[in-house]
């Protein structure tokens, strides 16, 4: 069982590797950059990873540094139109926050959230899951500036590109002869990092509410 799982991986990862030794696999690198950026189930770190393999083993007819470009104006198109999305039914929200108070006052909260700590997020958001799209259509939602948002947007994008291609092809370098184990190892360390990111991640969001917890317990001294 065990052999023909592993057969499986090596087919796959042989024919990822094969796709990836072409120039439209770039394309590919930018089309699902930009779709992951509205639909948070396509695999964009897993092809940027593909292509950066590719450059470490010499399989790939481009550079890194496209890989990079790619990837990075891919997210950062995606992320503007899902800001956009947001701003288009933002009016809507405020509709609600108008009806509802409780949920004006989740809305408000989400728009201070951003405007303290949004830049930052909006990085951090990039290495989860799901959570870019979250942050960027709250950004259009709750009418952050778009000057703004551009700003750390490009920012985020570049780090984050850089980051899954630069990891594959360091990572992939001892293994130039296996294609499968380059890829493995690489796509192994990234997903490693990125669960260590969201874990650190949890346990801050813990101690900050308990930390909420223990003010509002305790109350105004006097």
């Amino acid at each position: 069982m065990l052999a023909g799982i592993f057969s499986w991986v090596t087919d796959l990862t042989d024919a990822l590797g094969d796709w990836a030794s072409n120039w439209w696999f770039l394309g590919a690198v930018f089309g699902i950059a930009f779709f992951d950026s509205i639909i948070p189930i396509v695999p964009s770190e897993t092809t940027v990873i593909i292509a950066g393999v590719a450059v470490s083993t010499g399989e790939a007819p481009y550079s890194l540094w496209m890989v990079i470009v790619c990837g990075a104006v891919g997210a950062f198109l995606g992320d503007n139109t899902a800001y956009g999305i947001g701003r288009g039914f933002a009016t809507r929200f405020e509709r609600r926050a108008e009806r509802k108070p409780k949920f004006a006052a989740r809305l408000a909260w989400a728009a201070e959230q951003i405007r303290e700590r949004g830049g930052l997020l909006l990085i951090t958001a990039r290495f989860i899951p799901g959570g870019r799209t979250v942050l960027t259509l709250s950004s259009g939602i709750t009418r952050q500036p778009r000057v703004w948002f551009i700003g750390w947007v490009a920012i985020a994008c570049t780090i984050w590109a850089s980051y899954a291609a630069g990891l594959a092809y360091v990572v992939g370098q001892p293994f130039k002869d296996n294609h499968t184990a380059a890829f493995l190892v690489a796509f192994g360390t990234a997903l490693s990092i990125n669960v260590v990111i969201e874990v650190v991640r949890h346990v801050r969001a813990k101690r900050r509410a308990r930390s909420l917890d223990v003010v509002e317990s305790v109350g105004p001294q006097r």
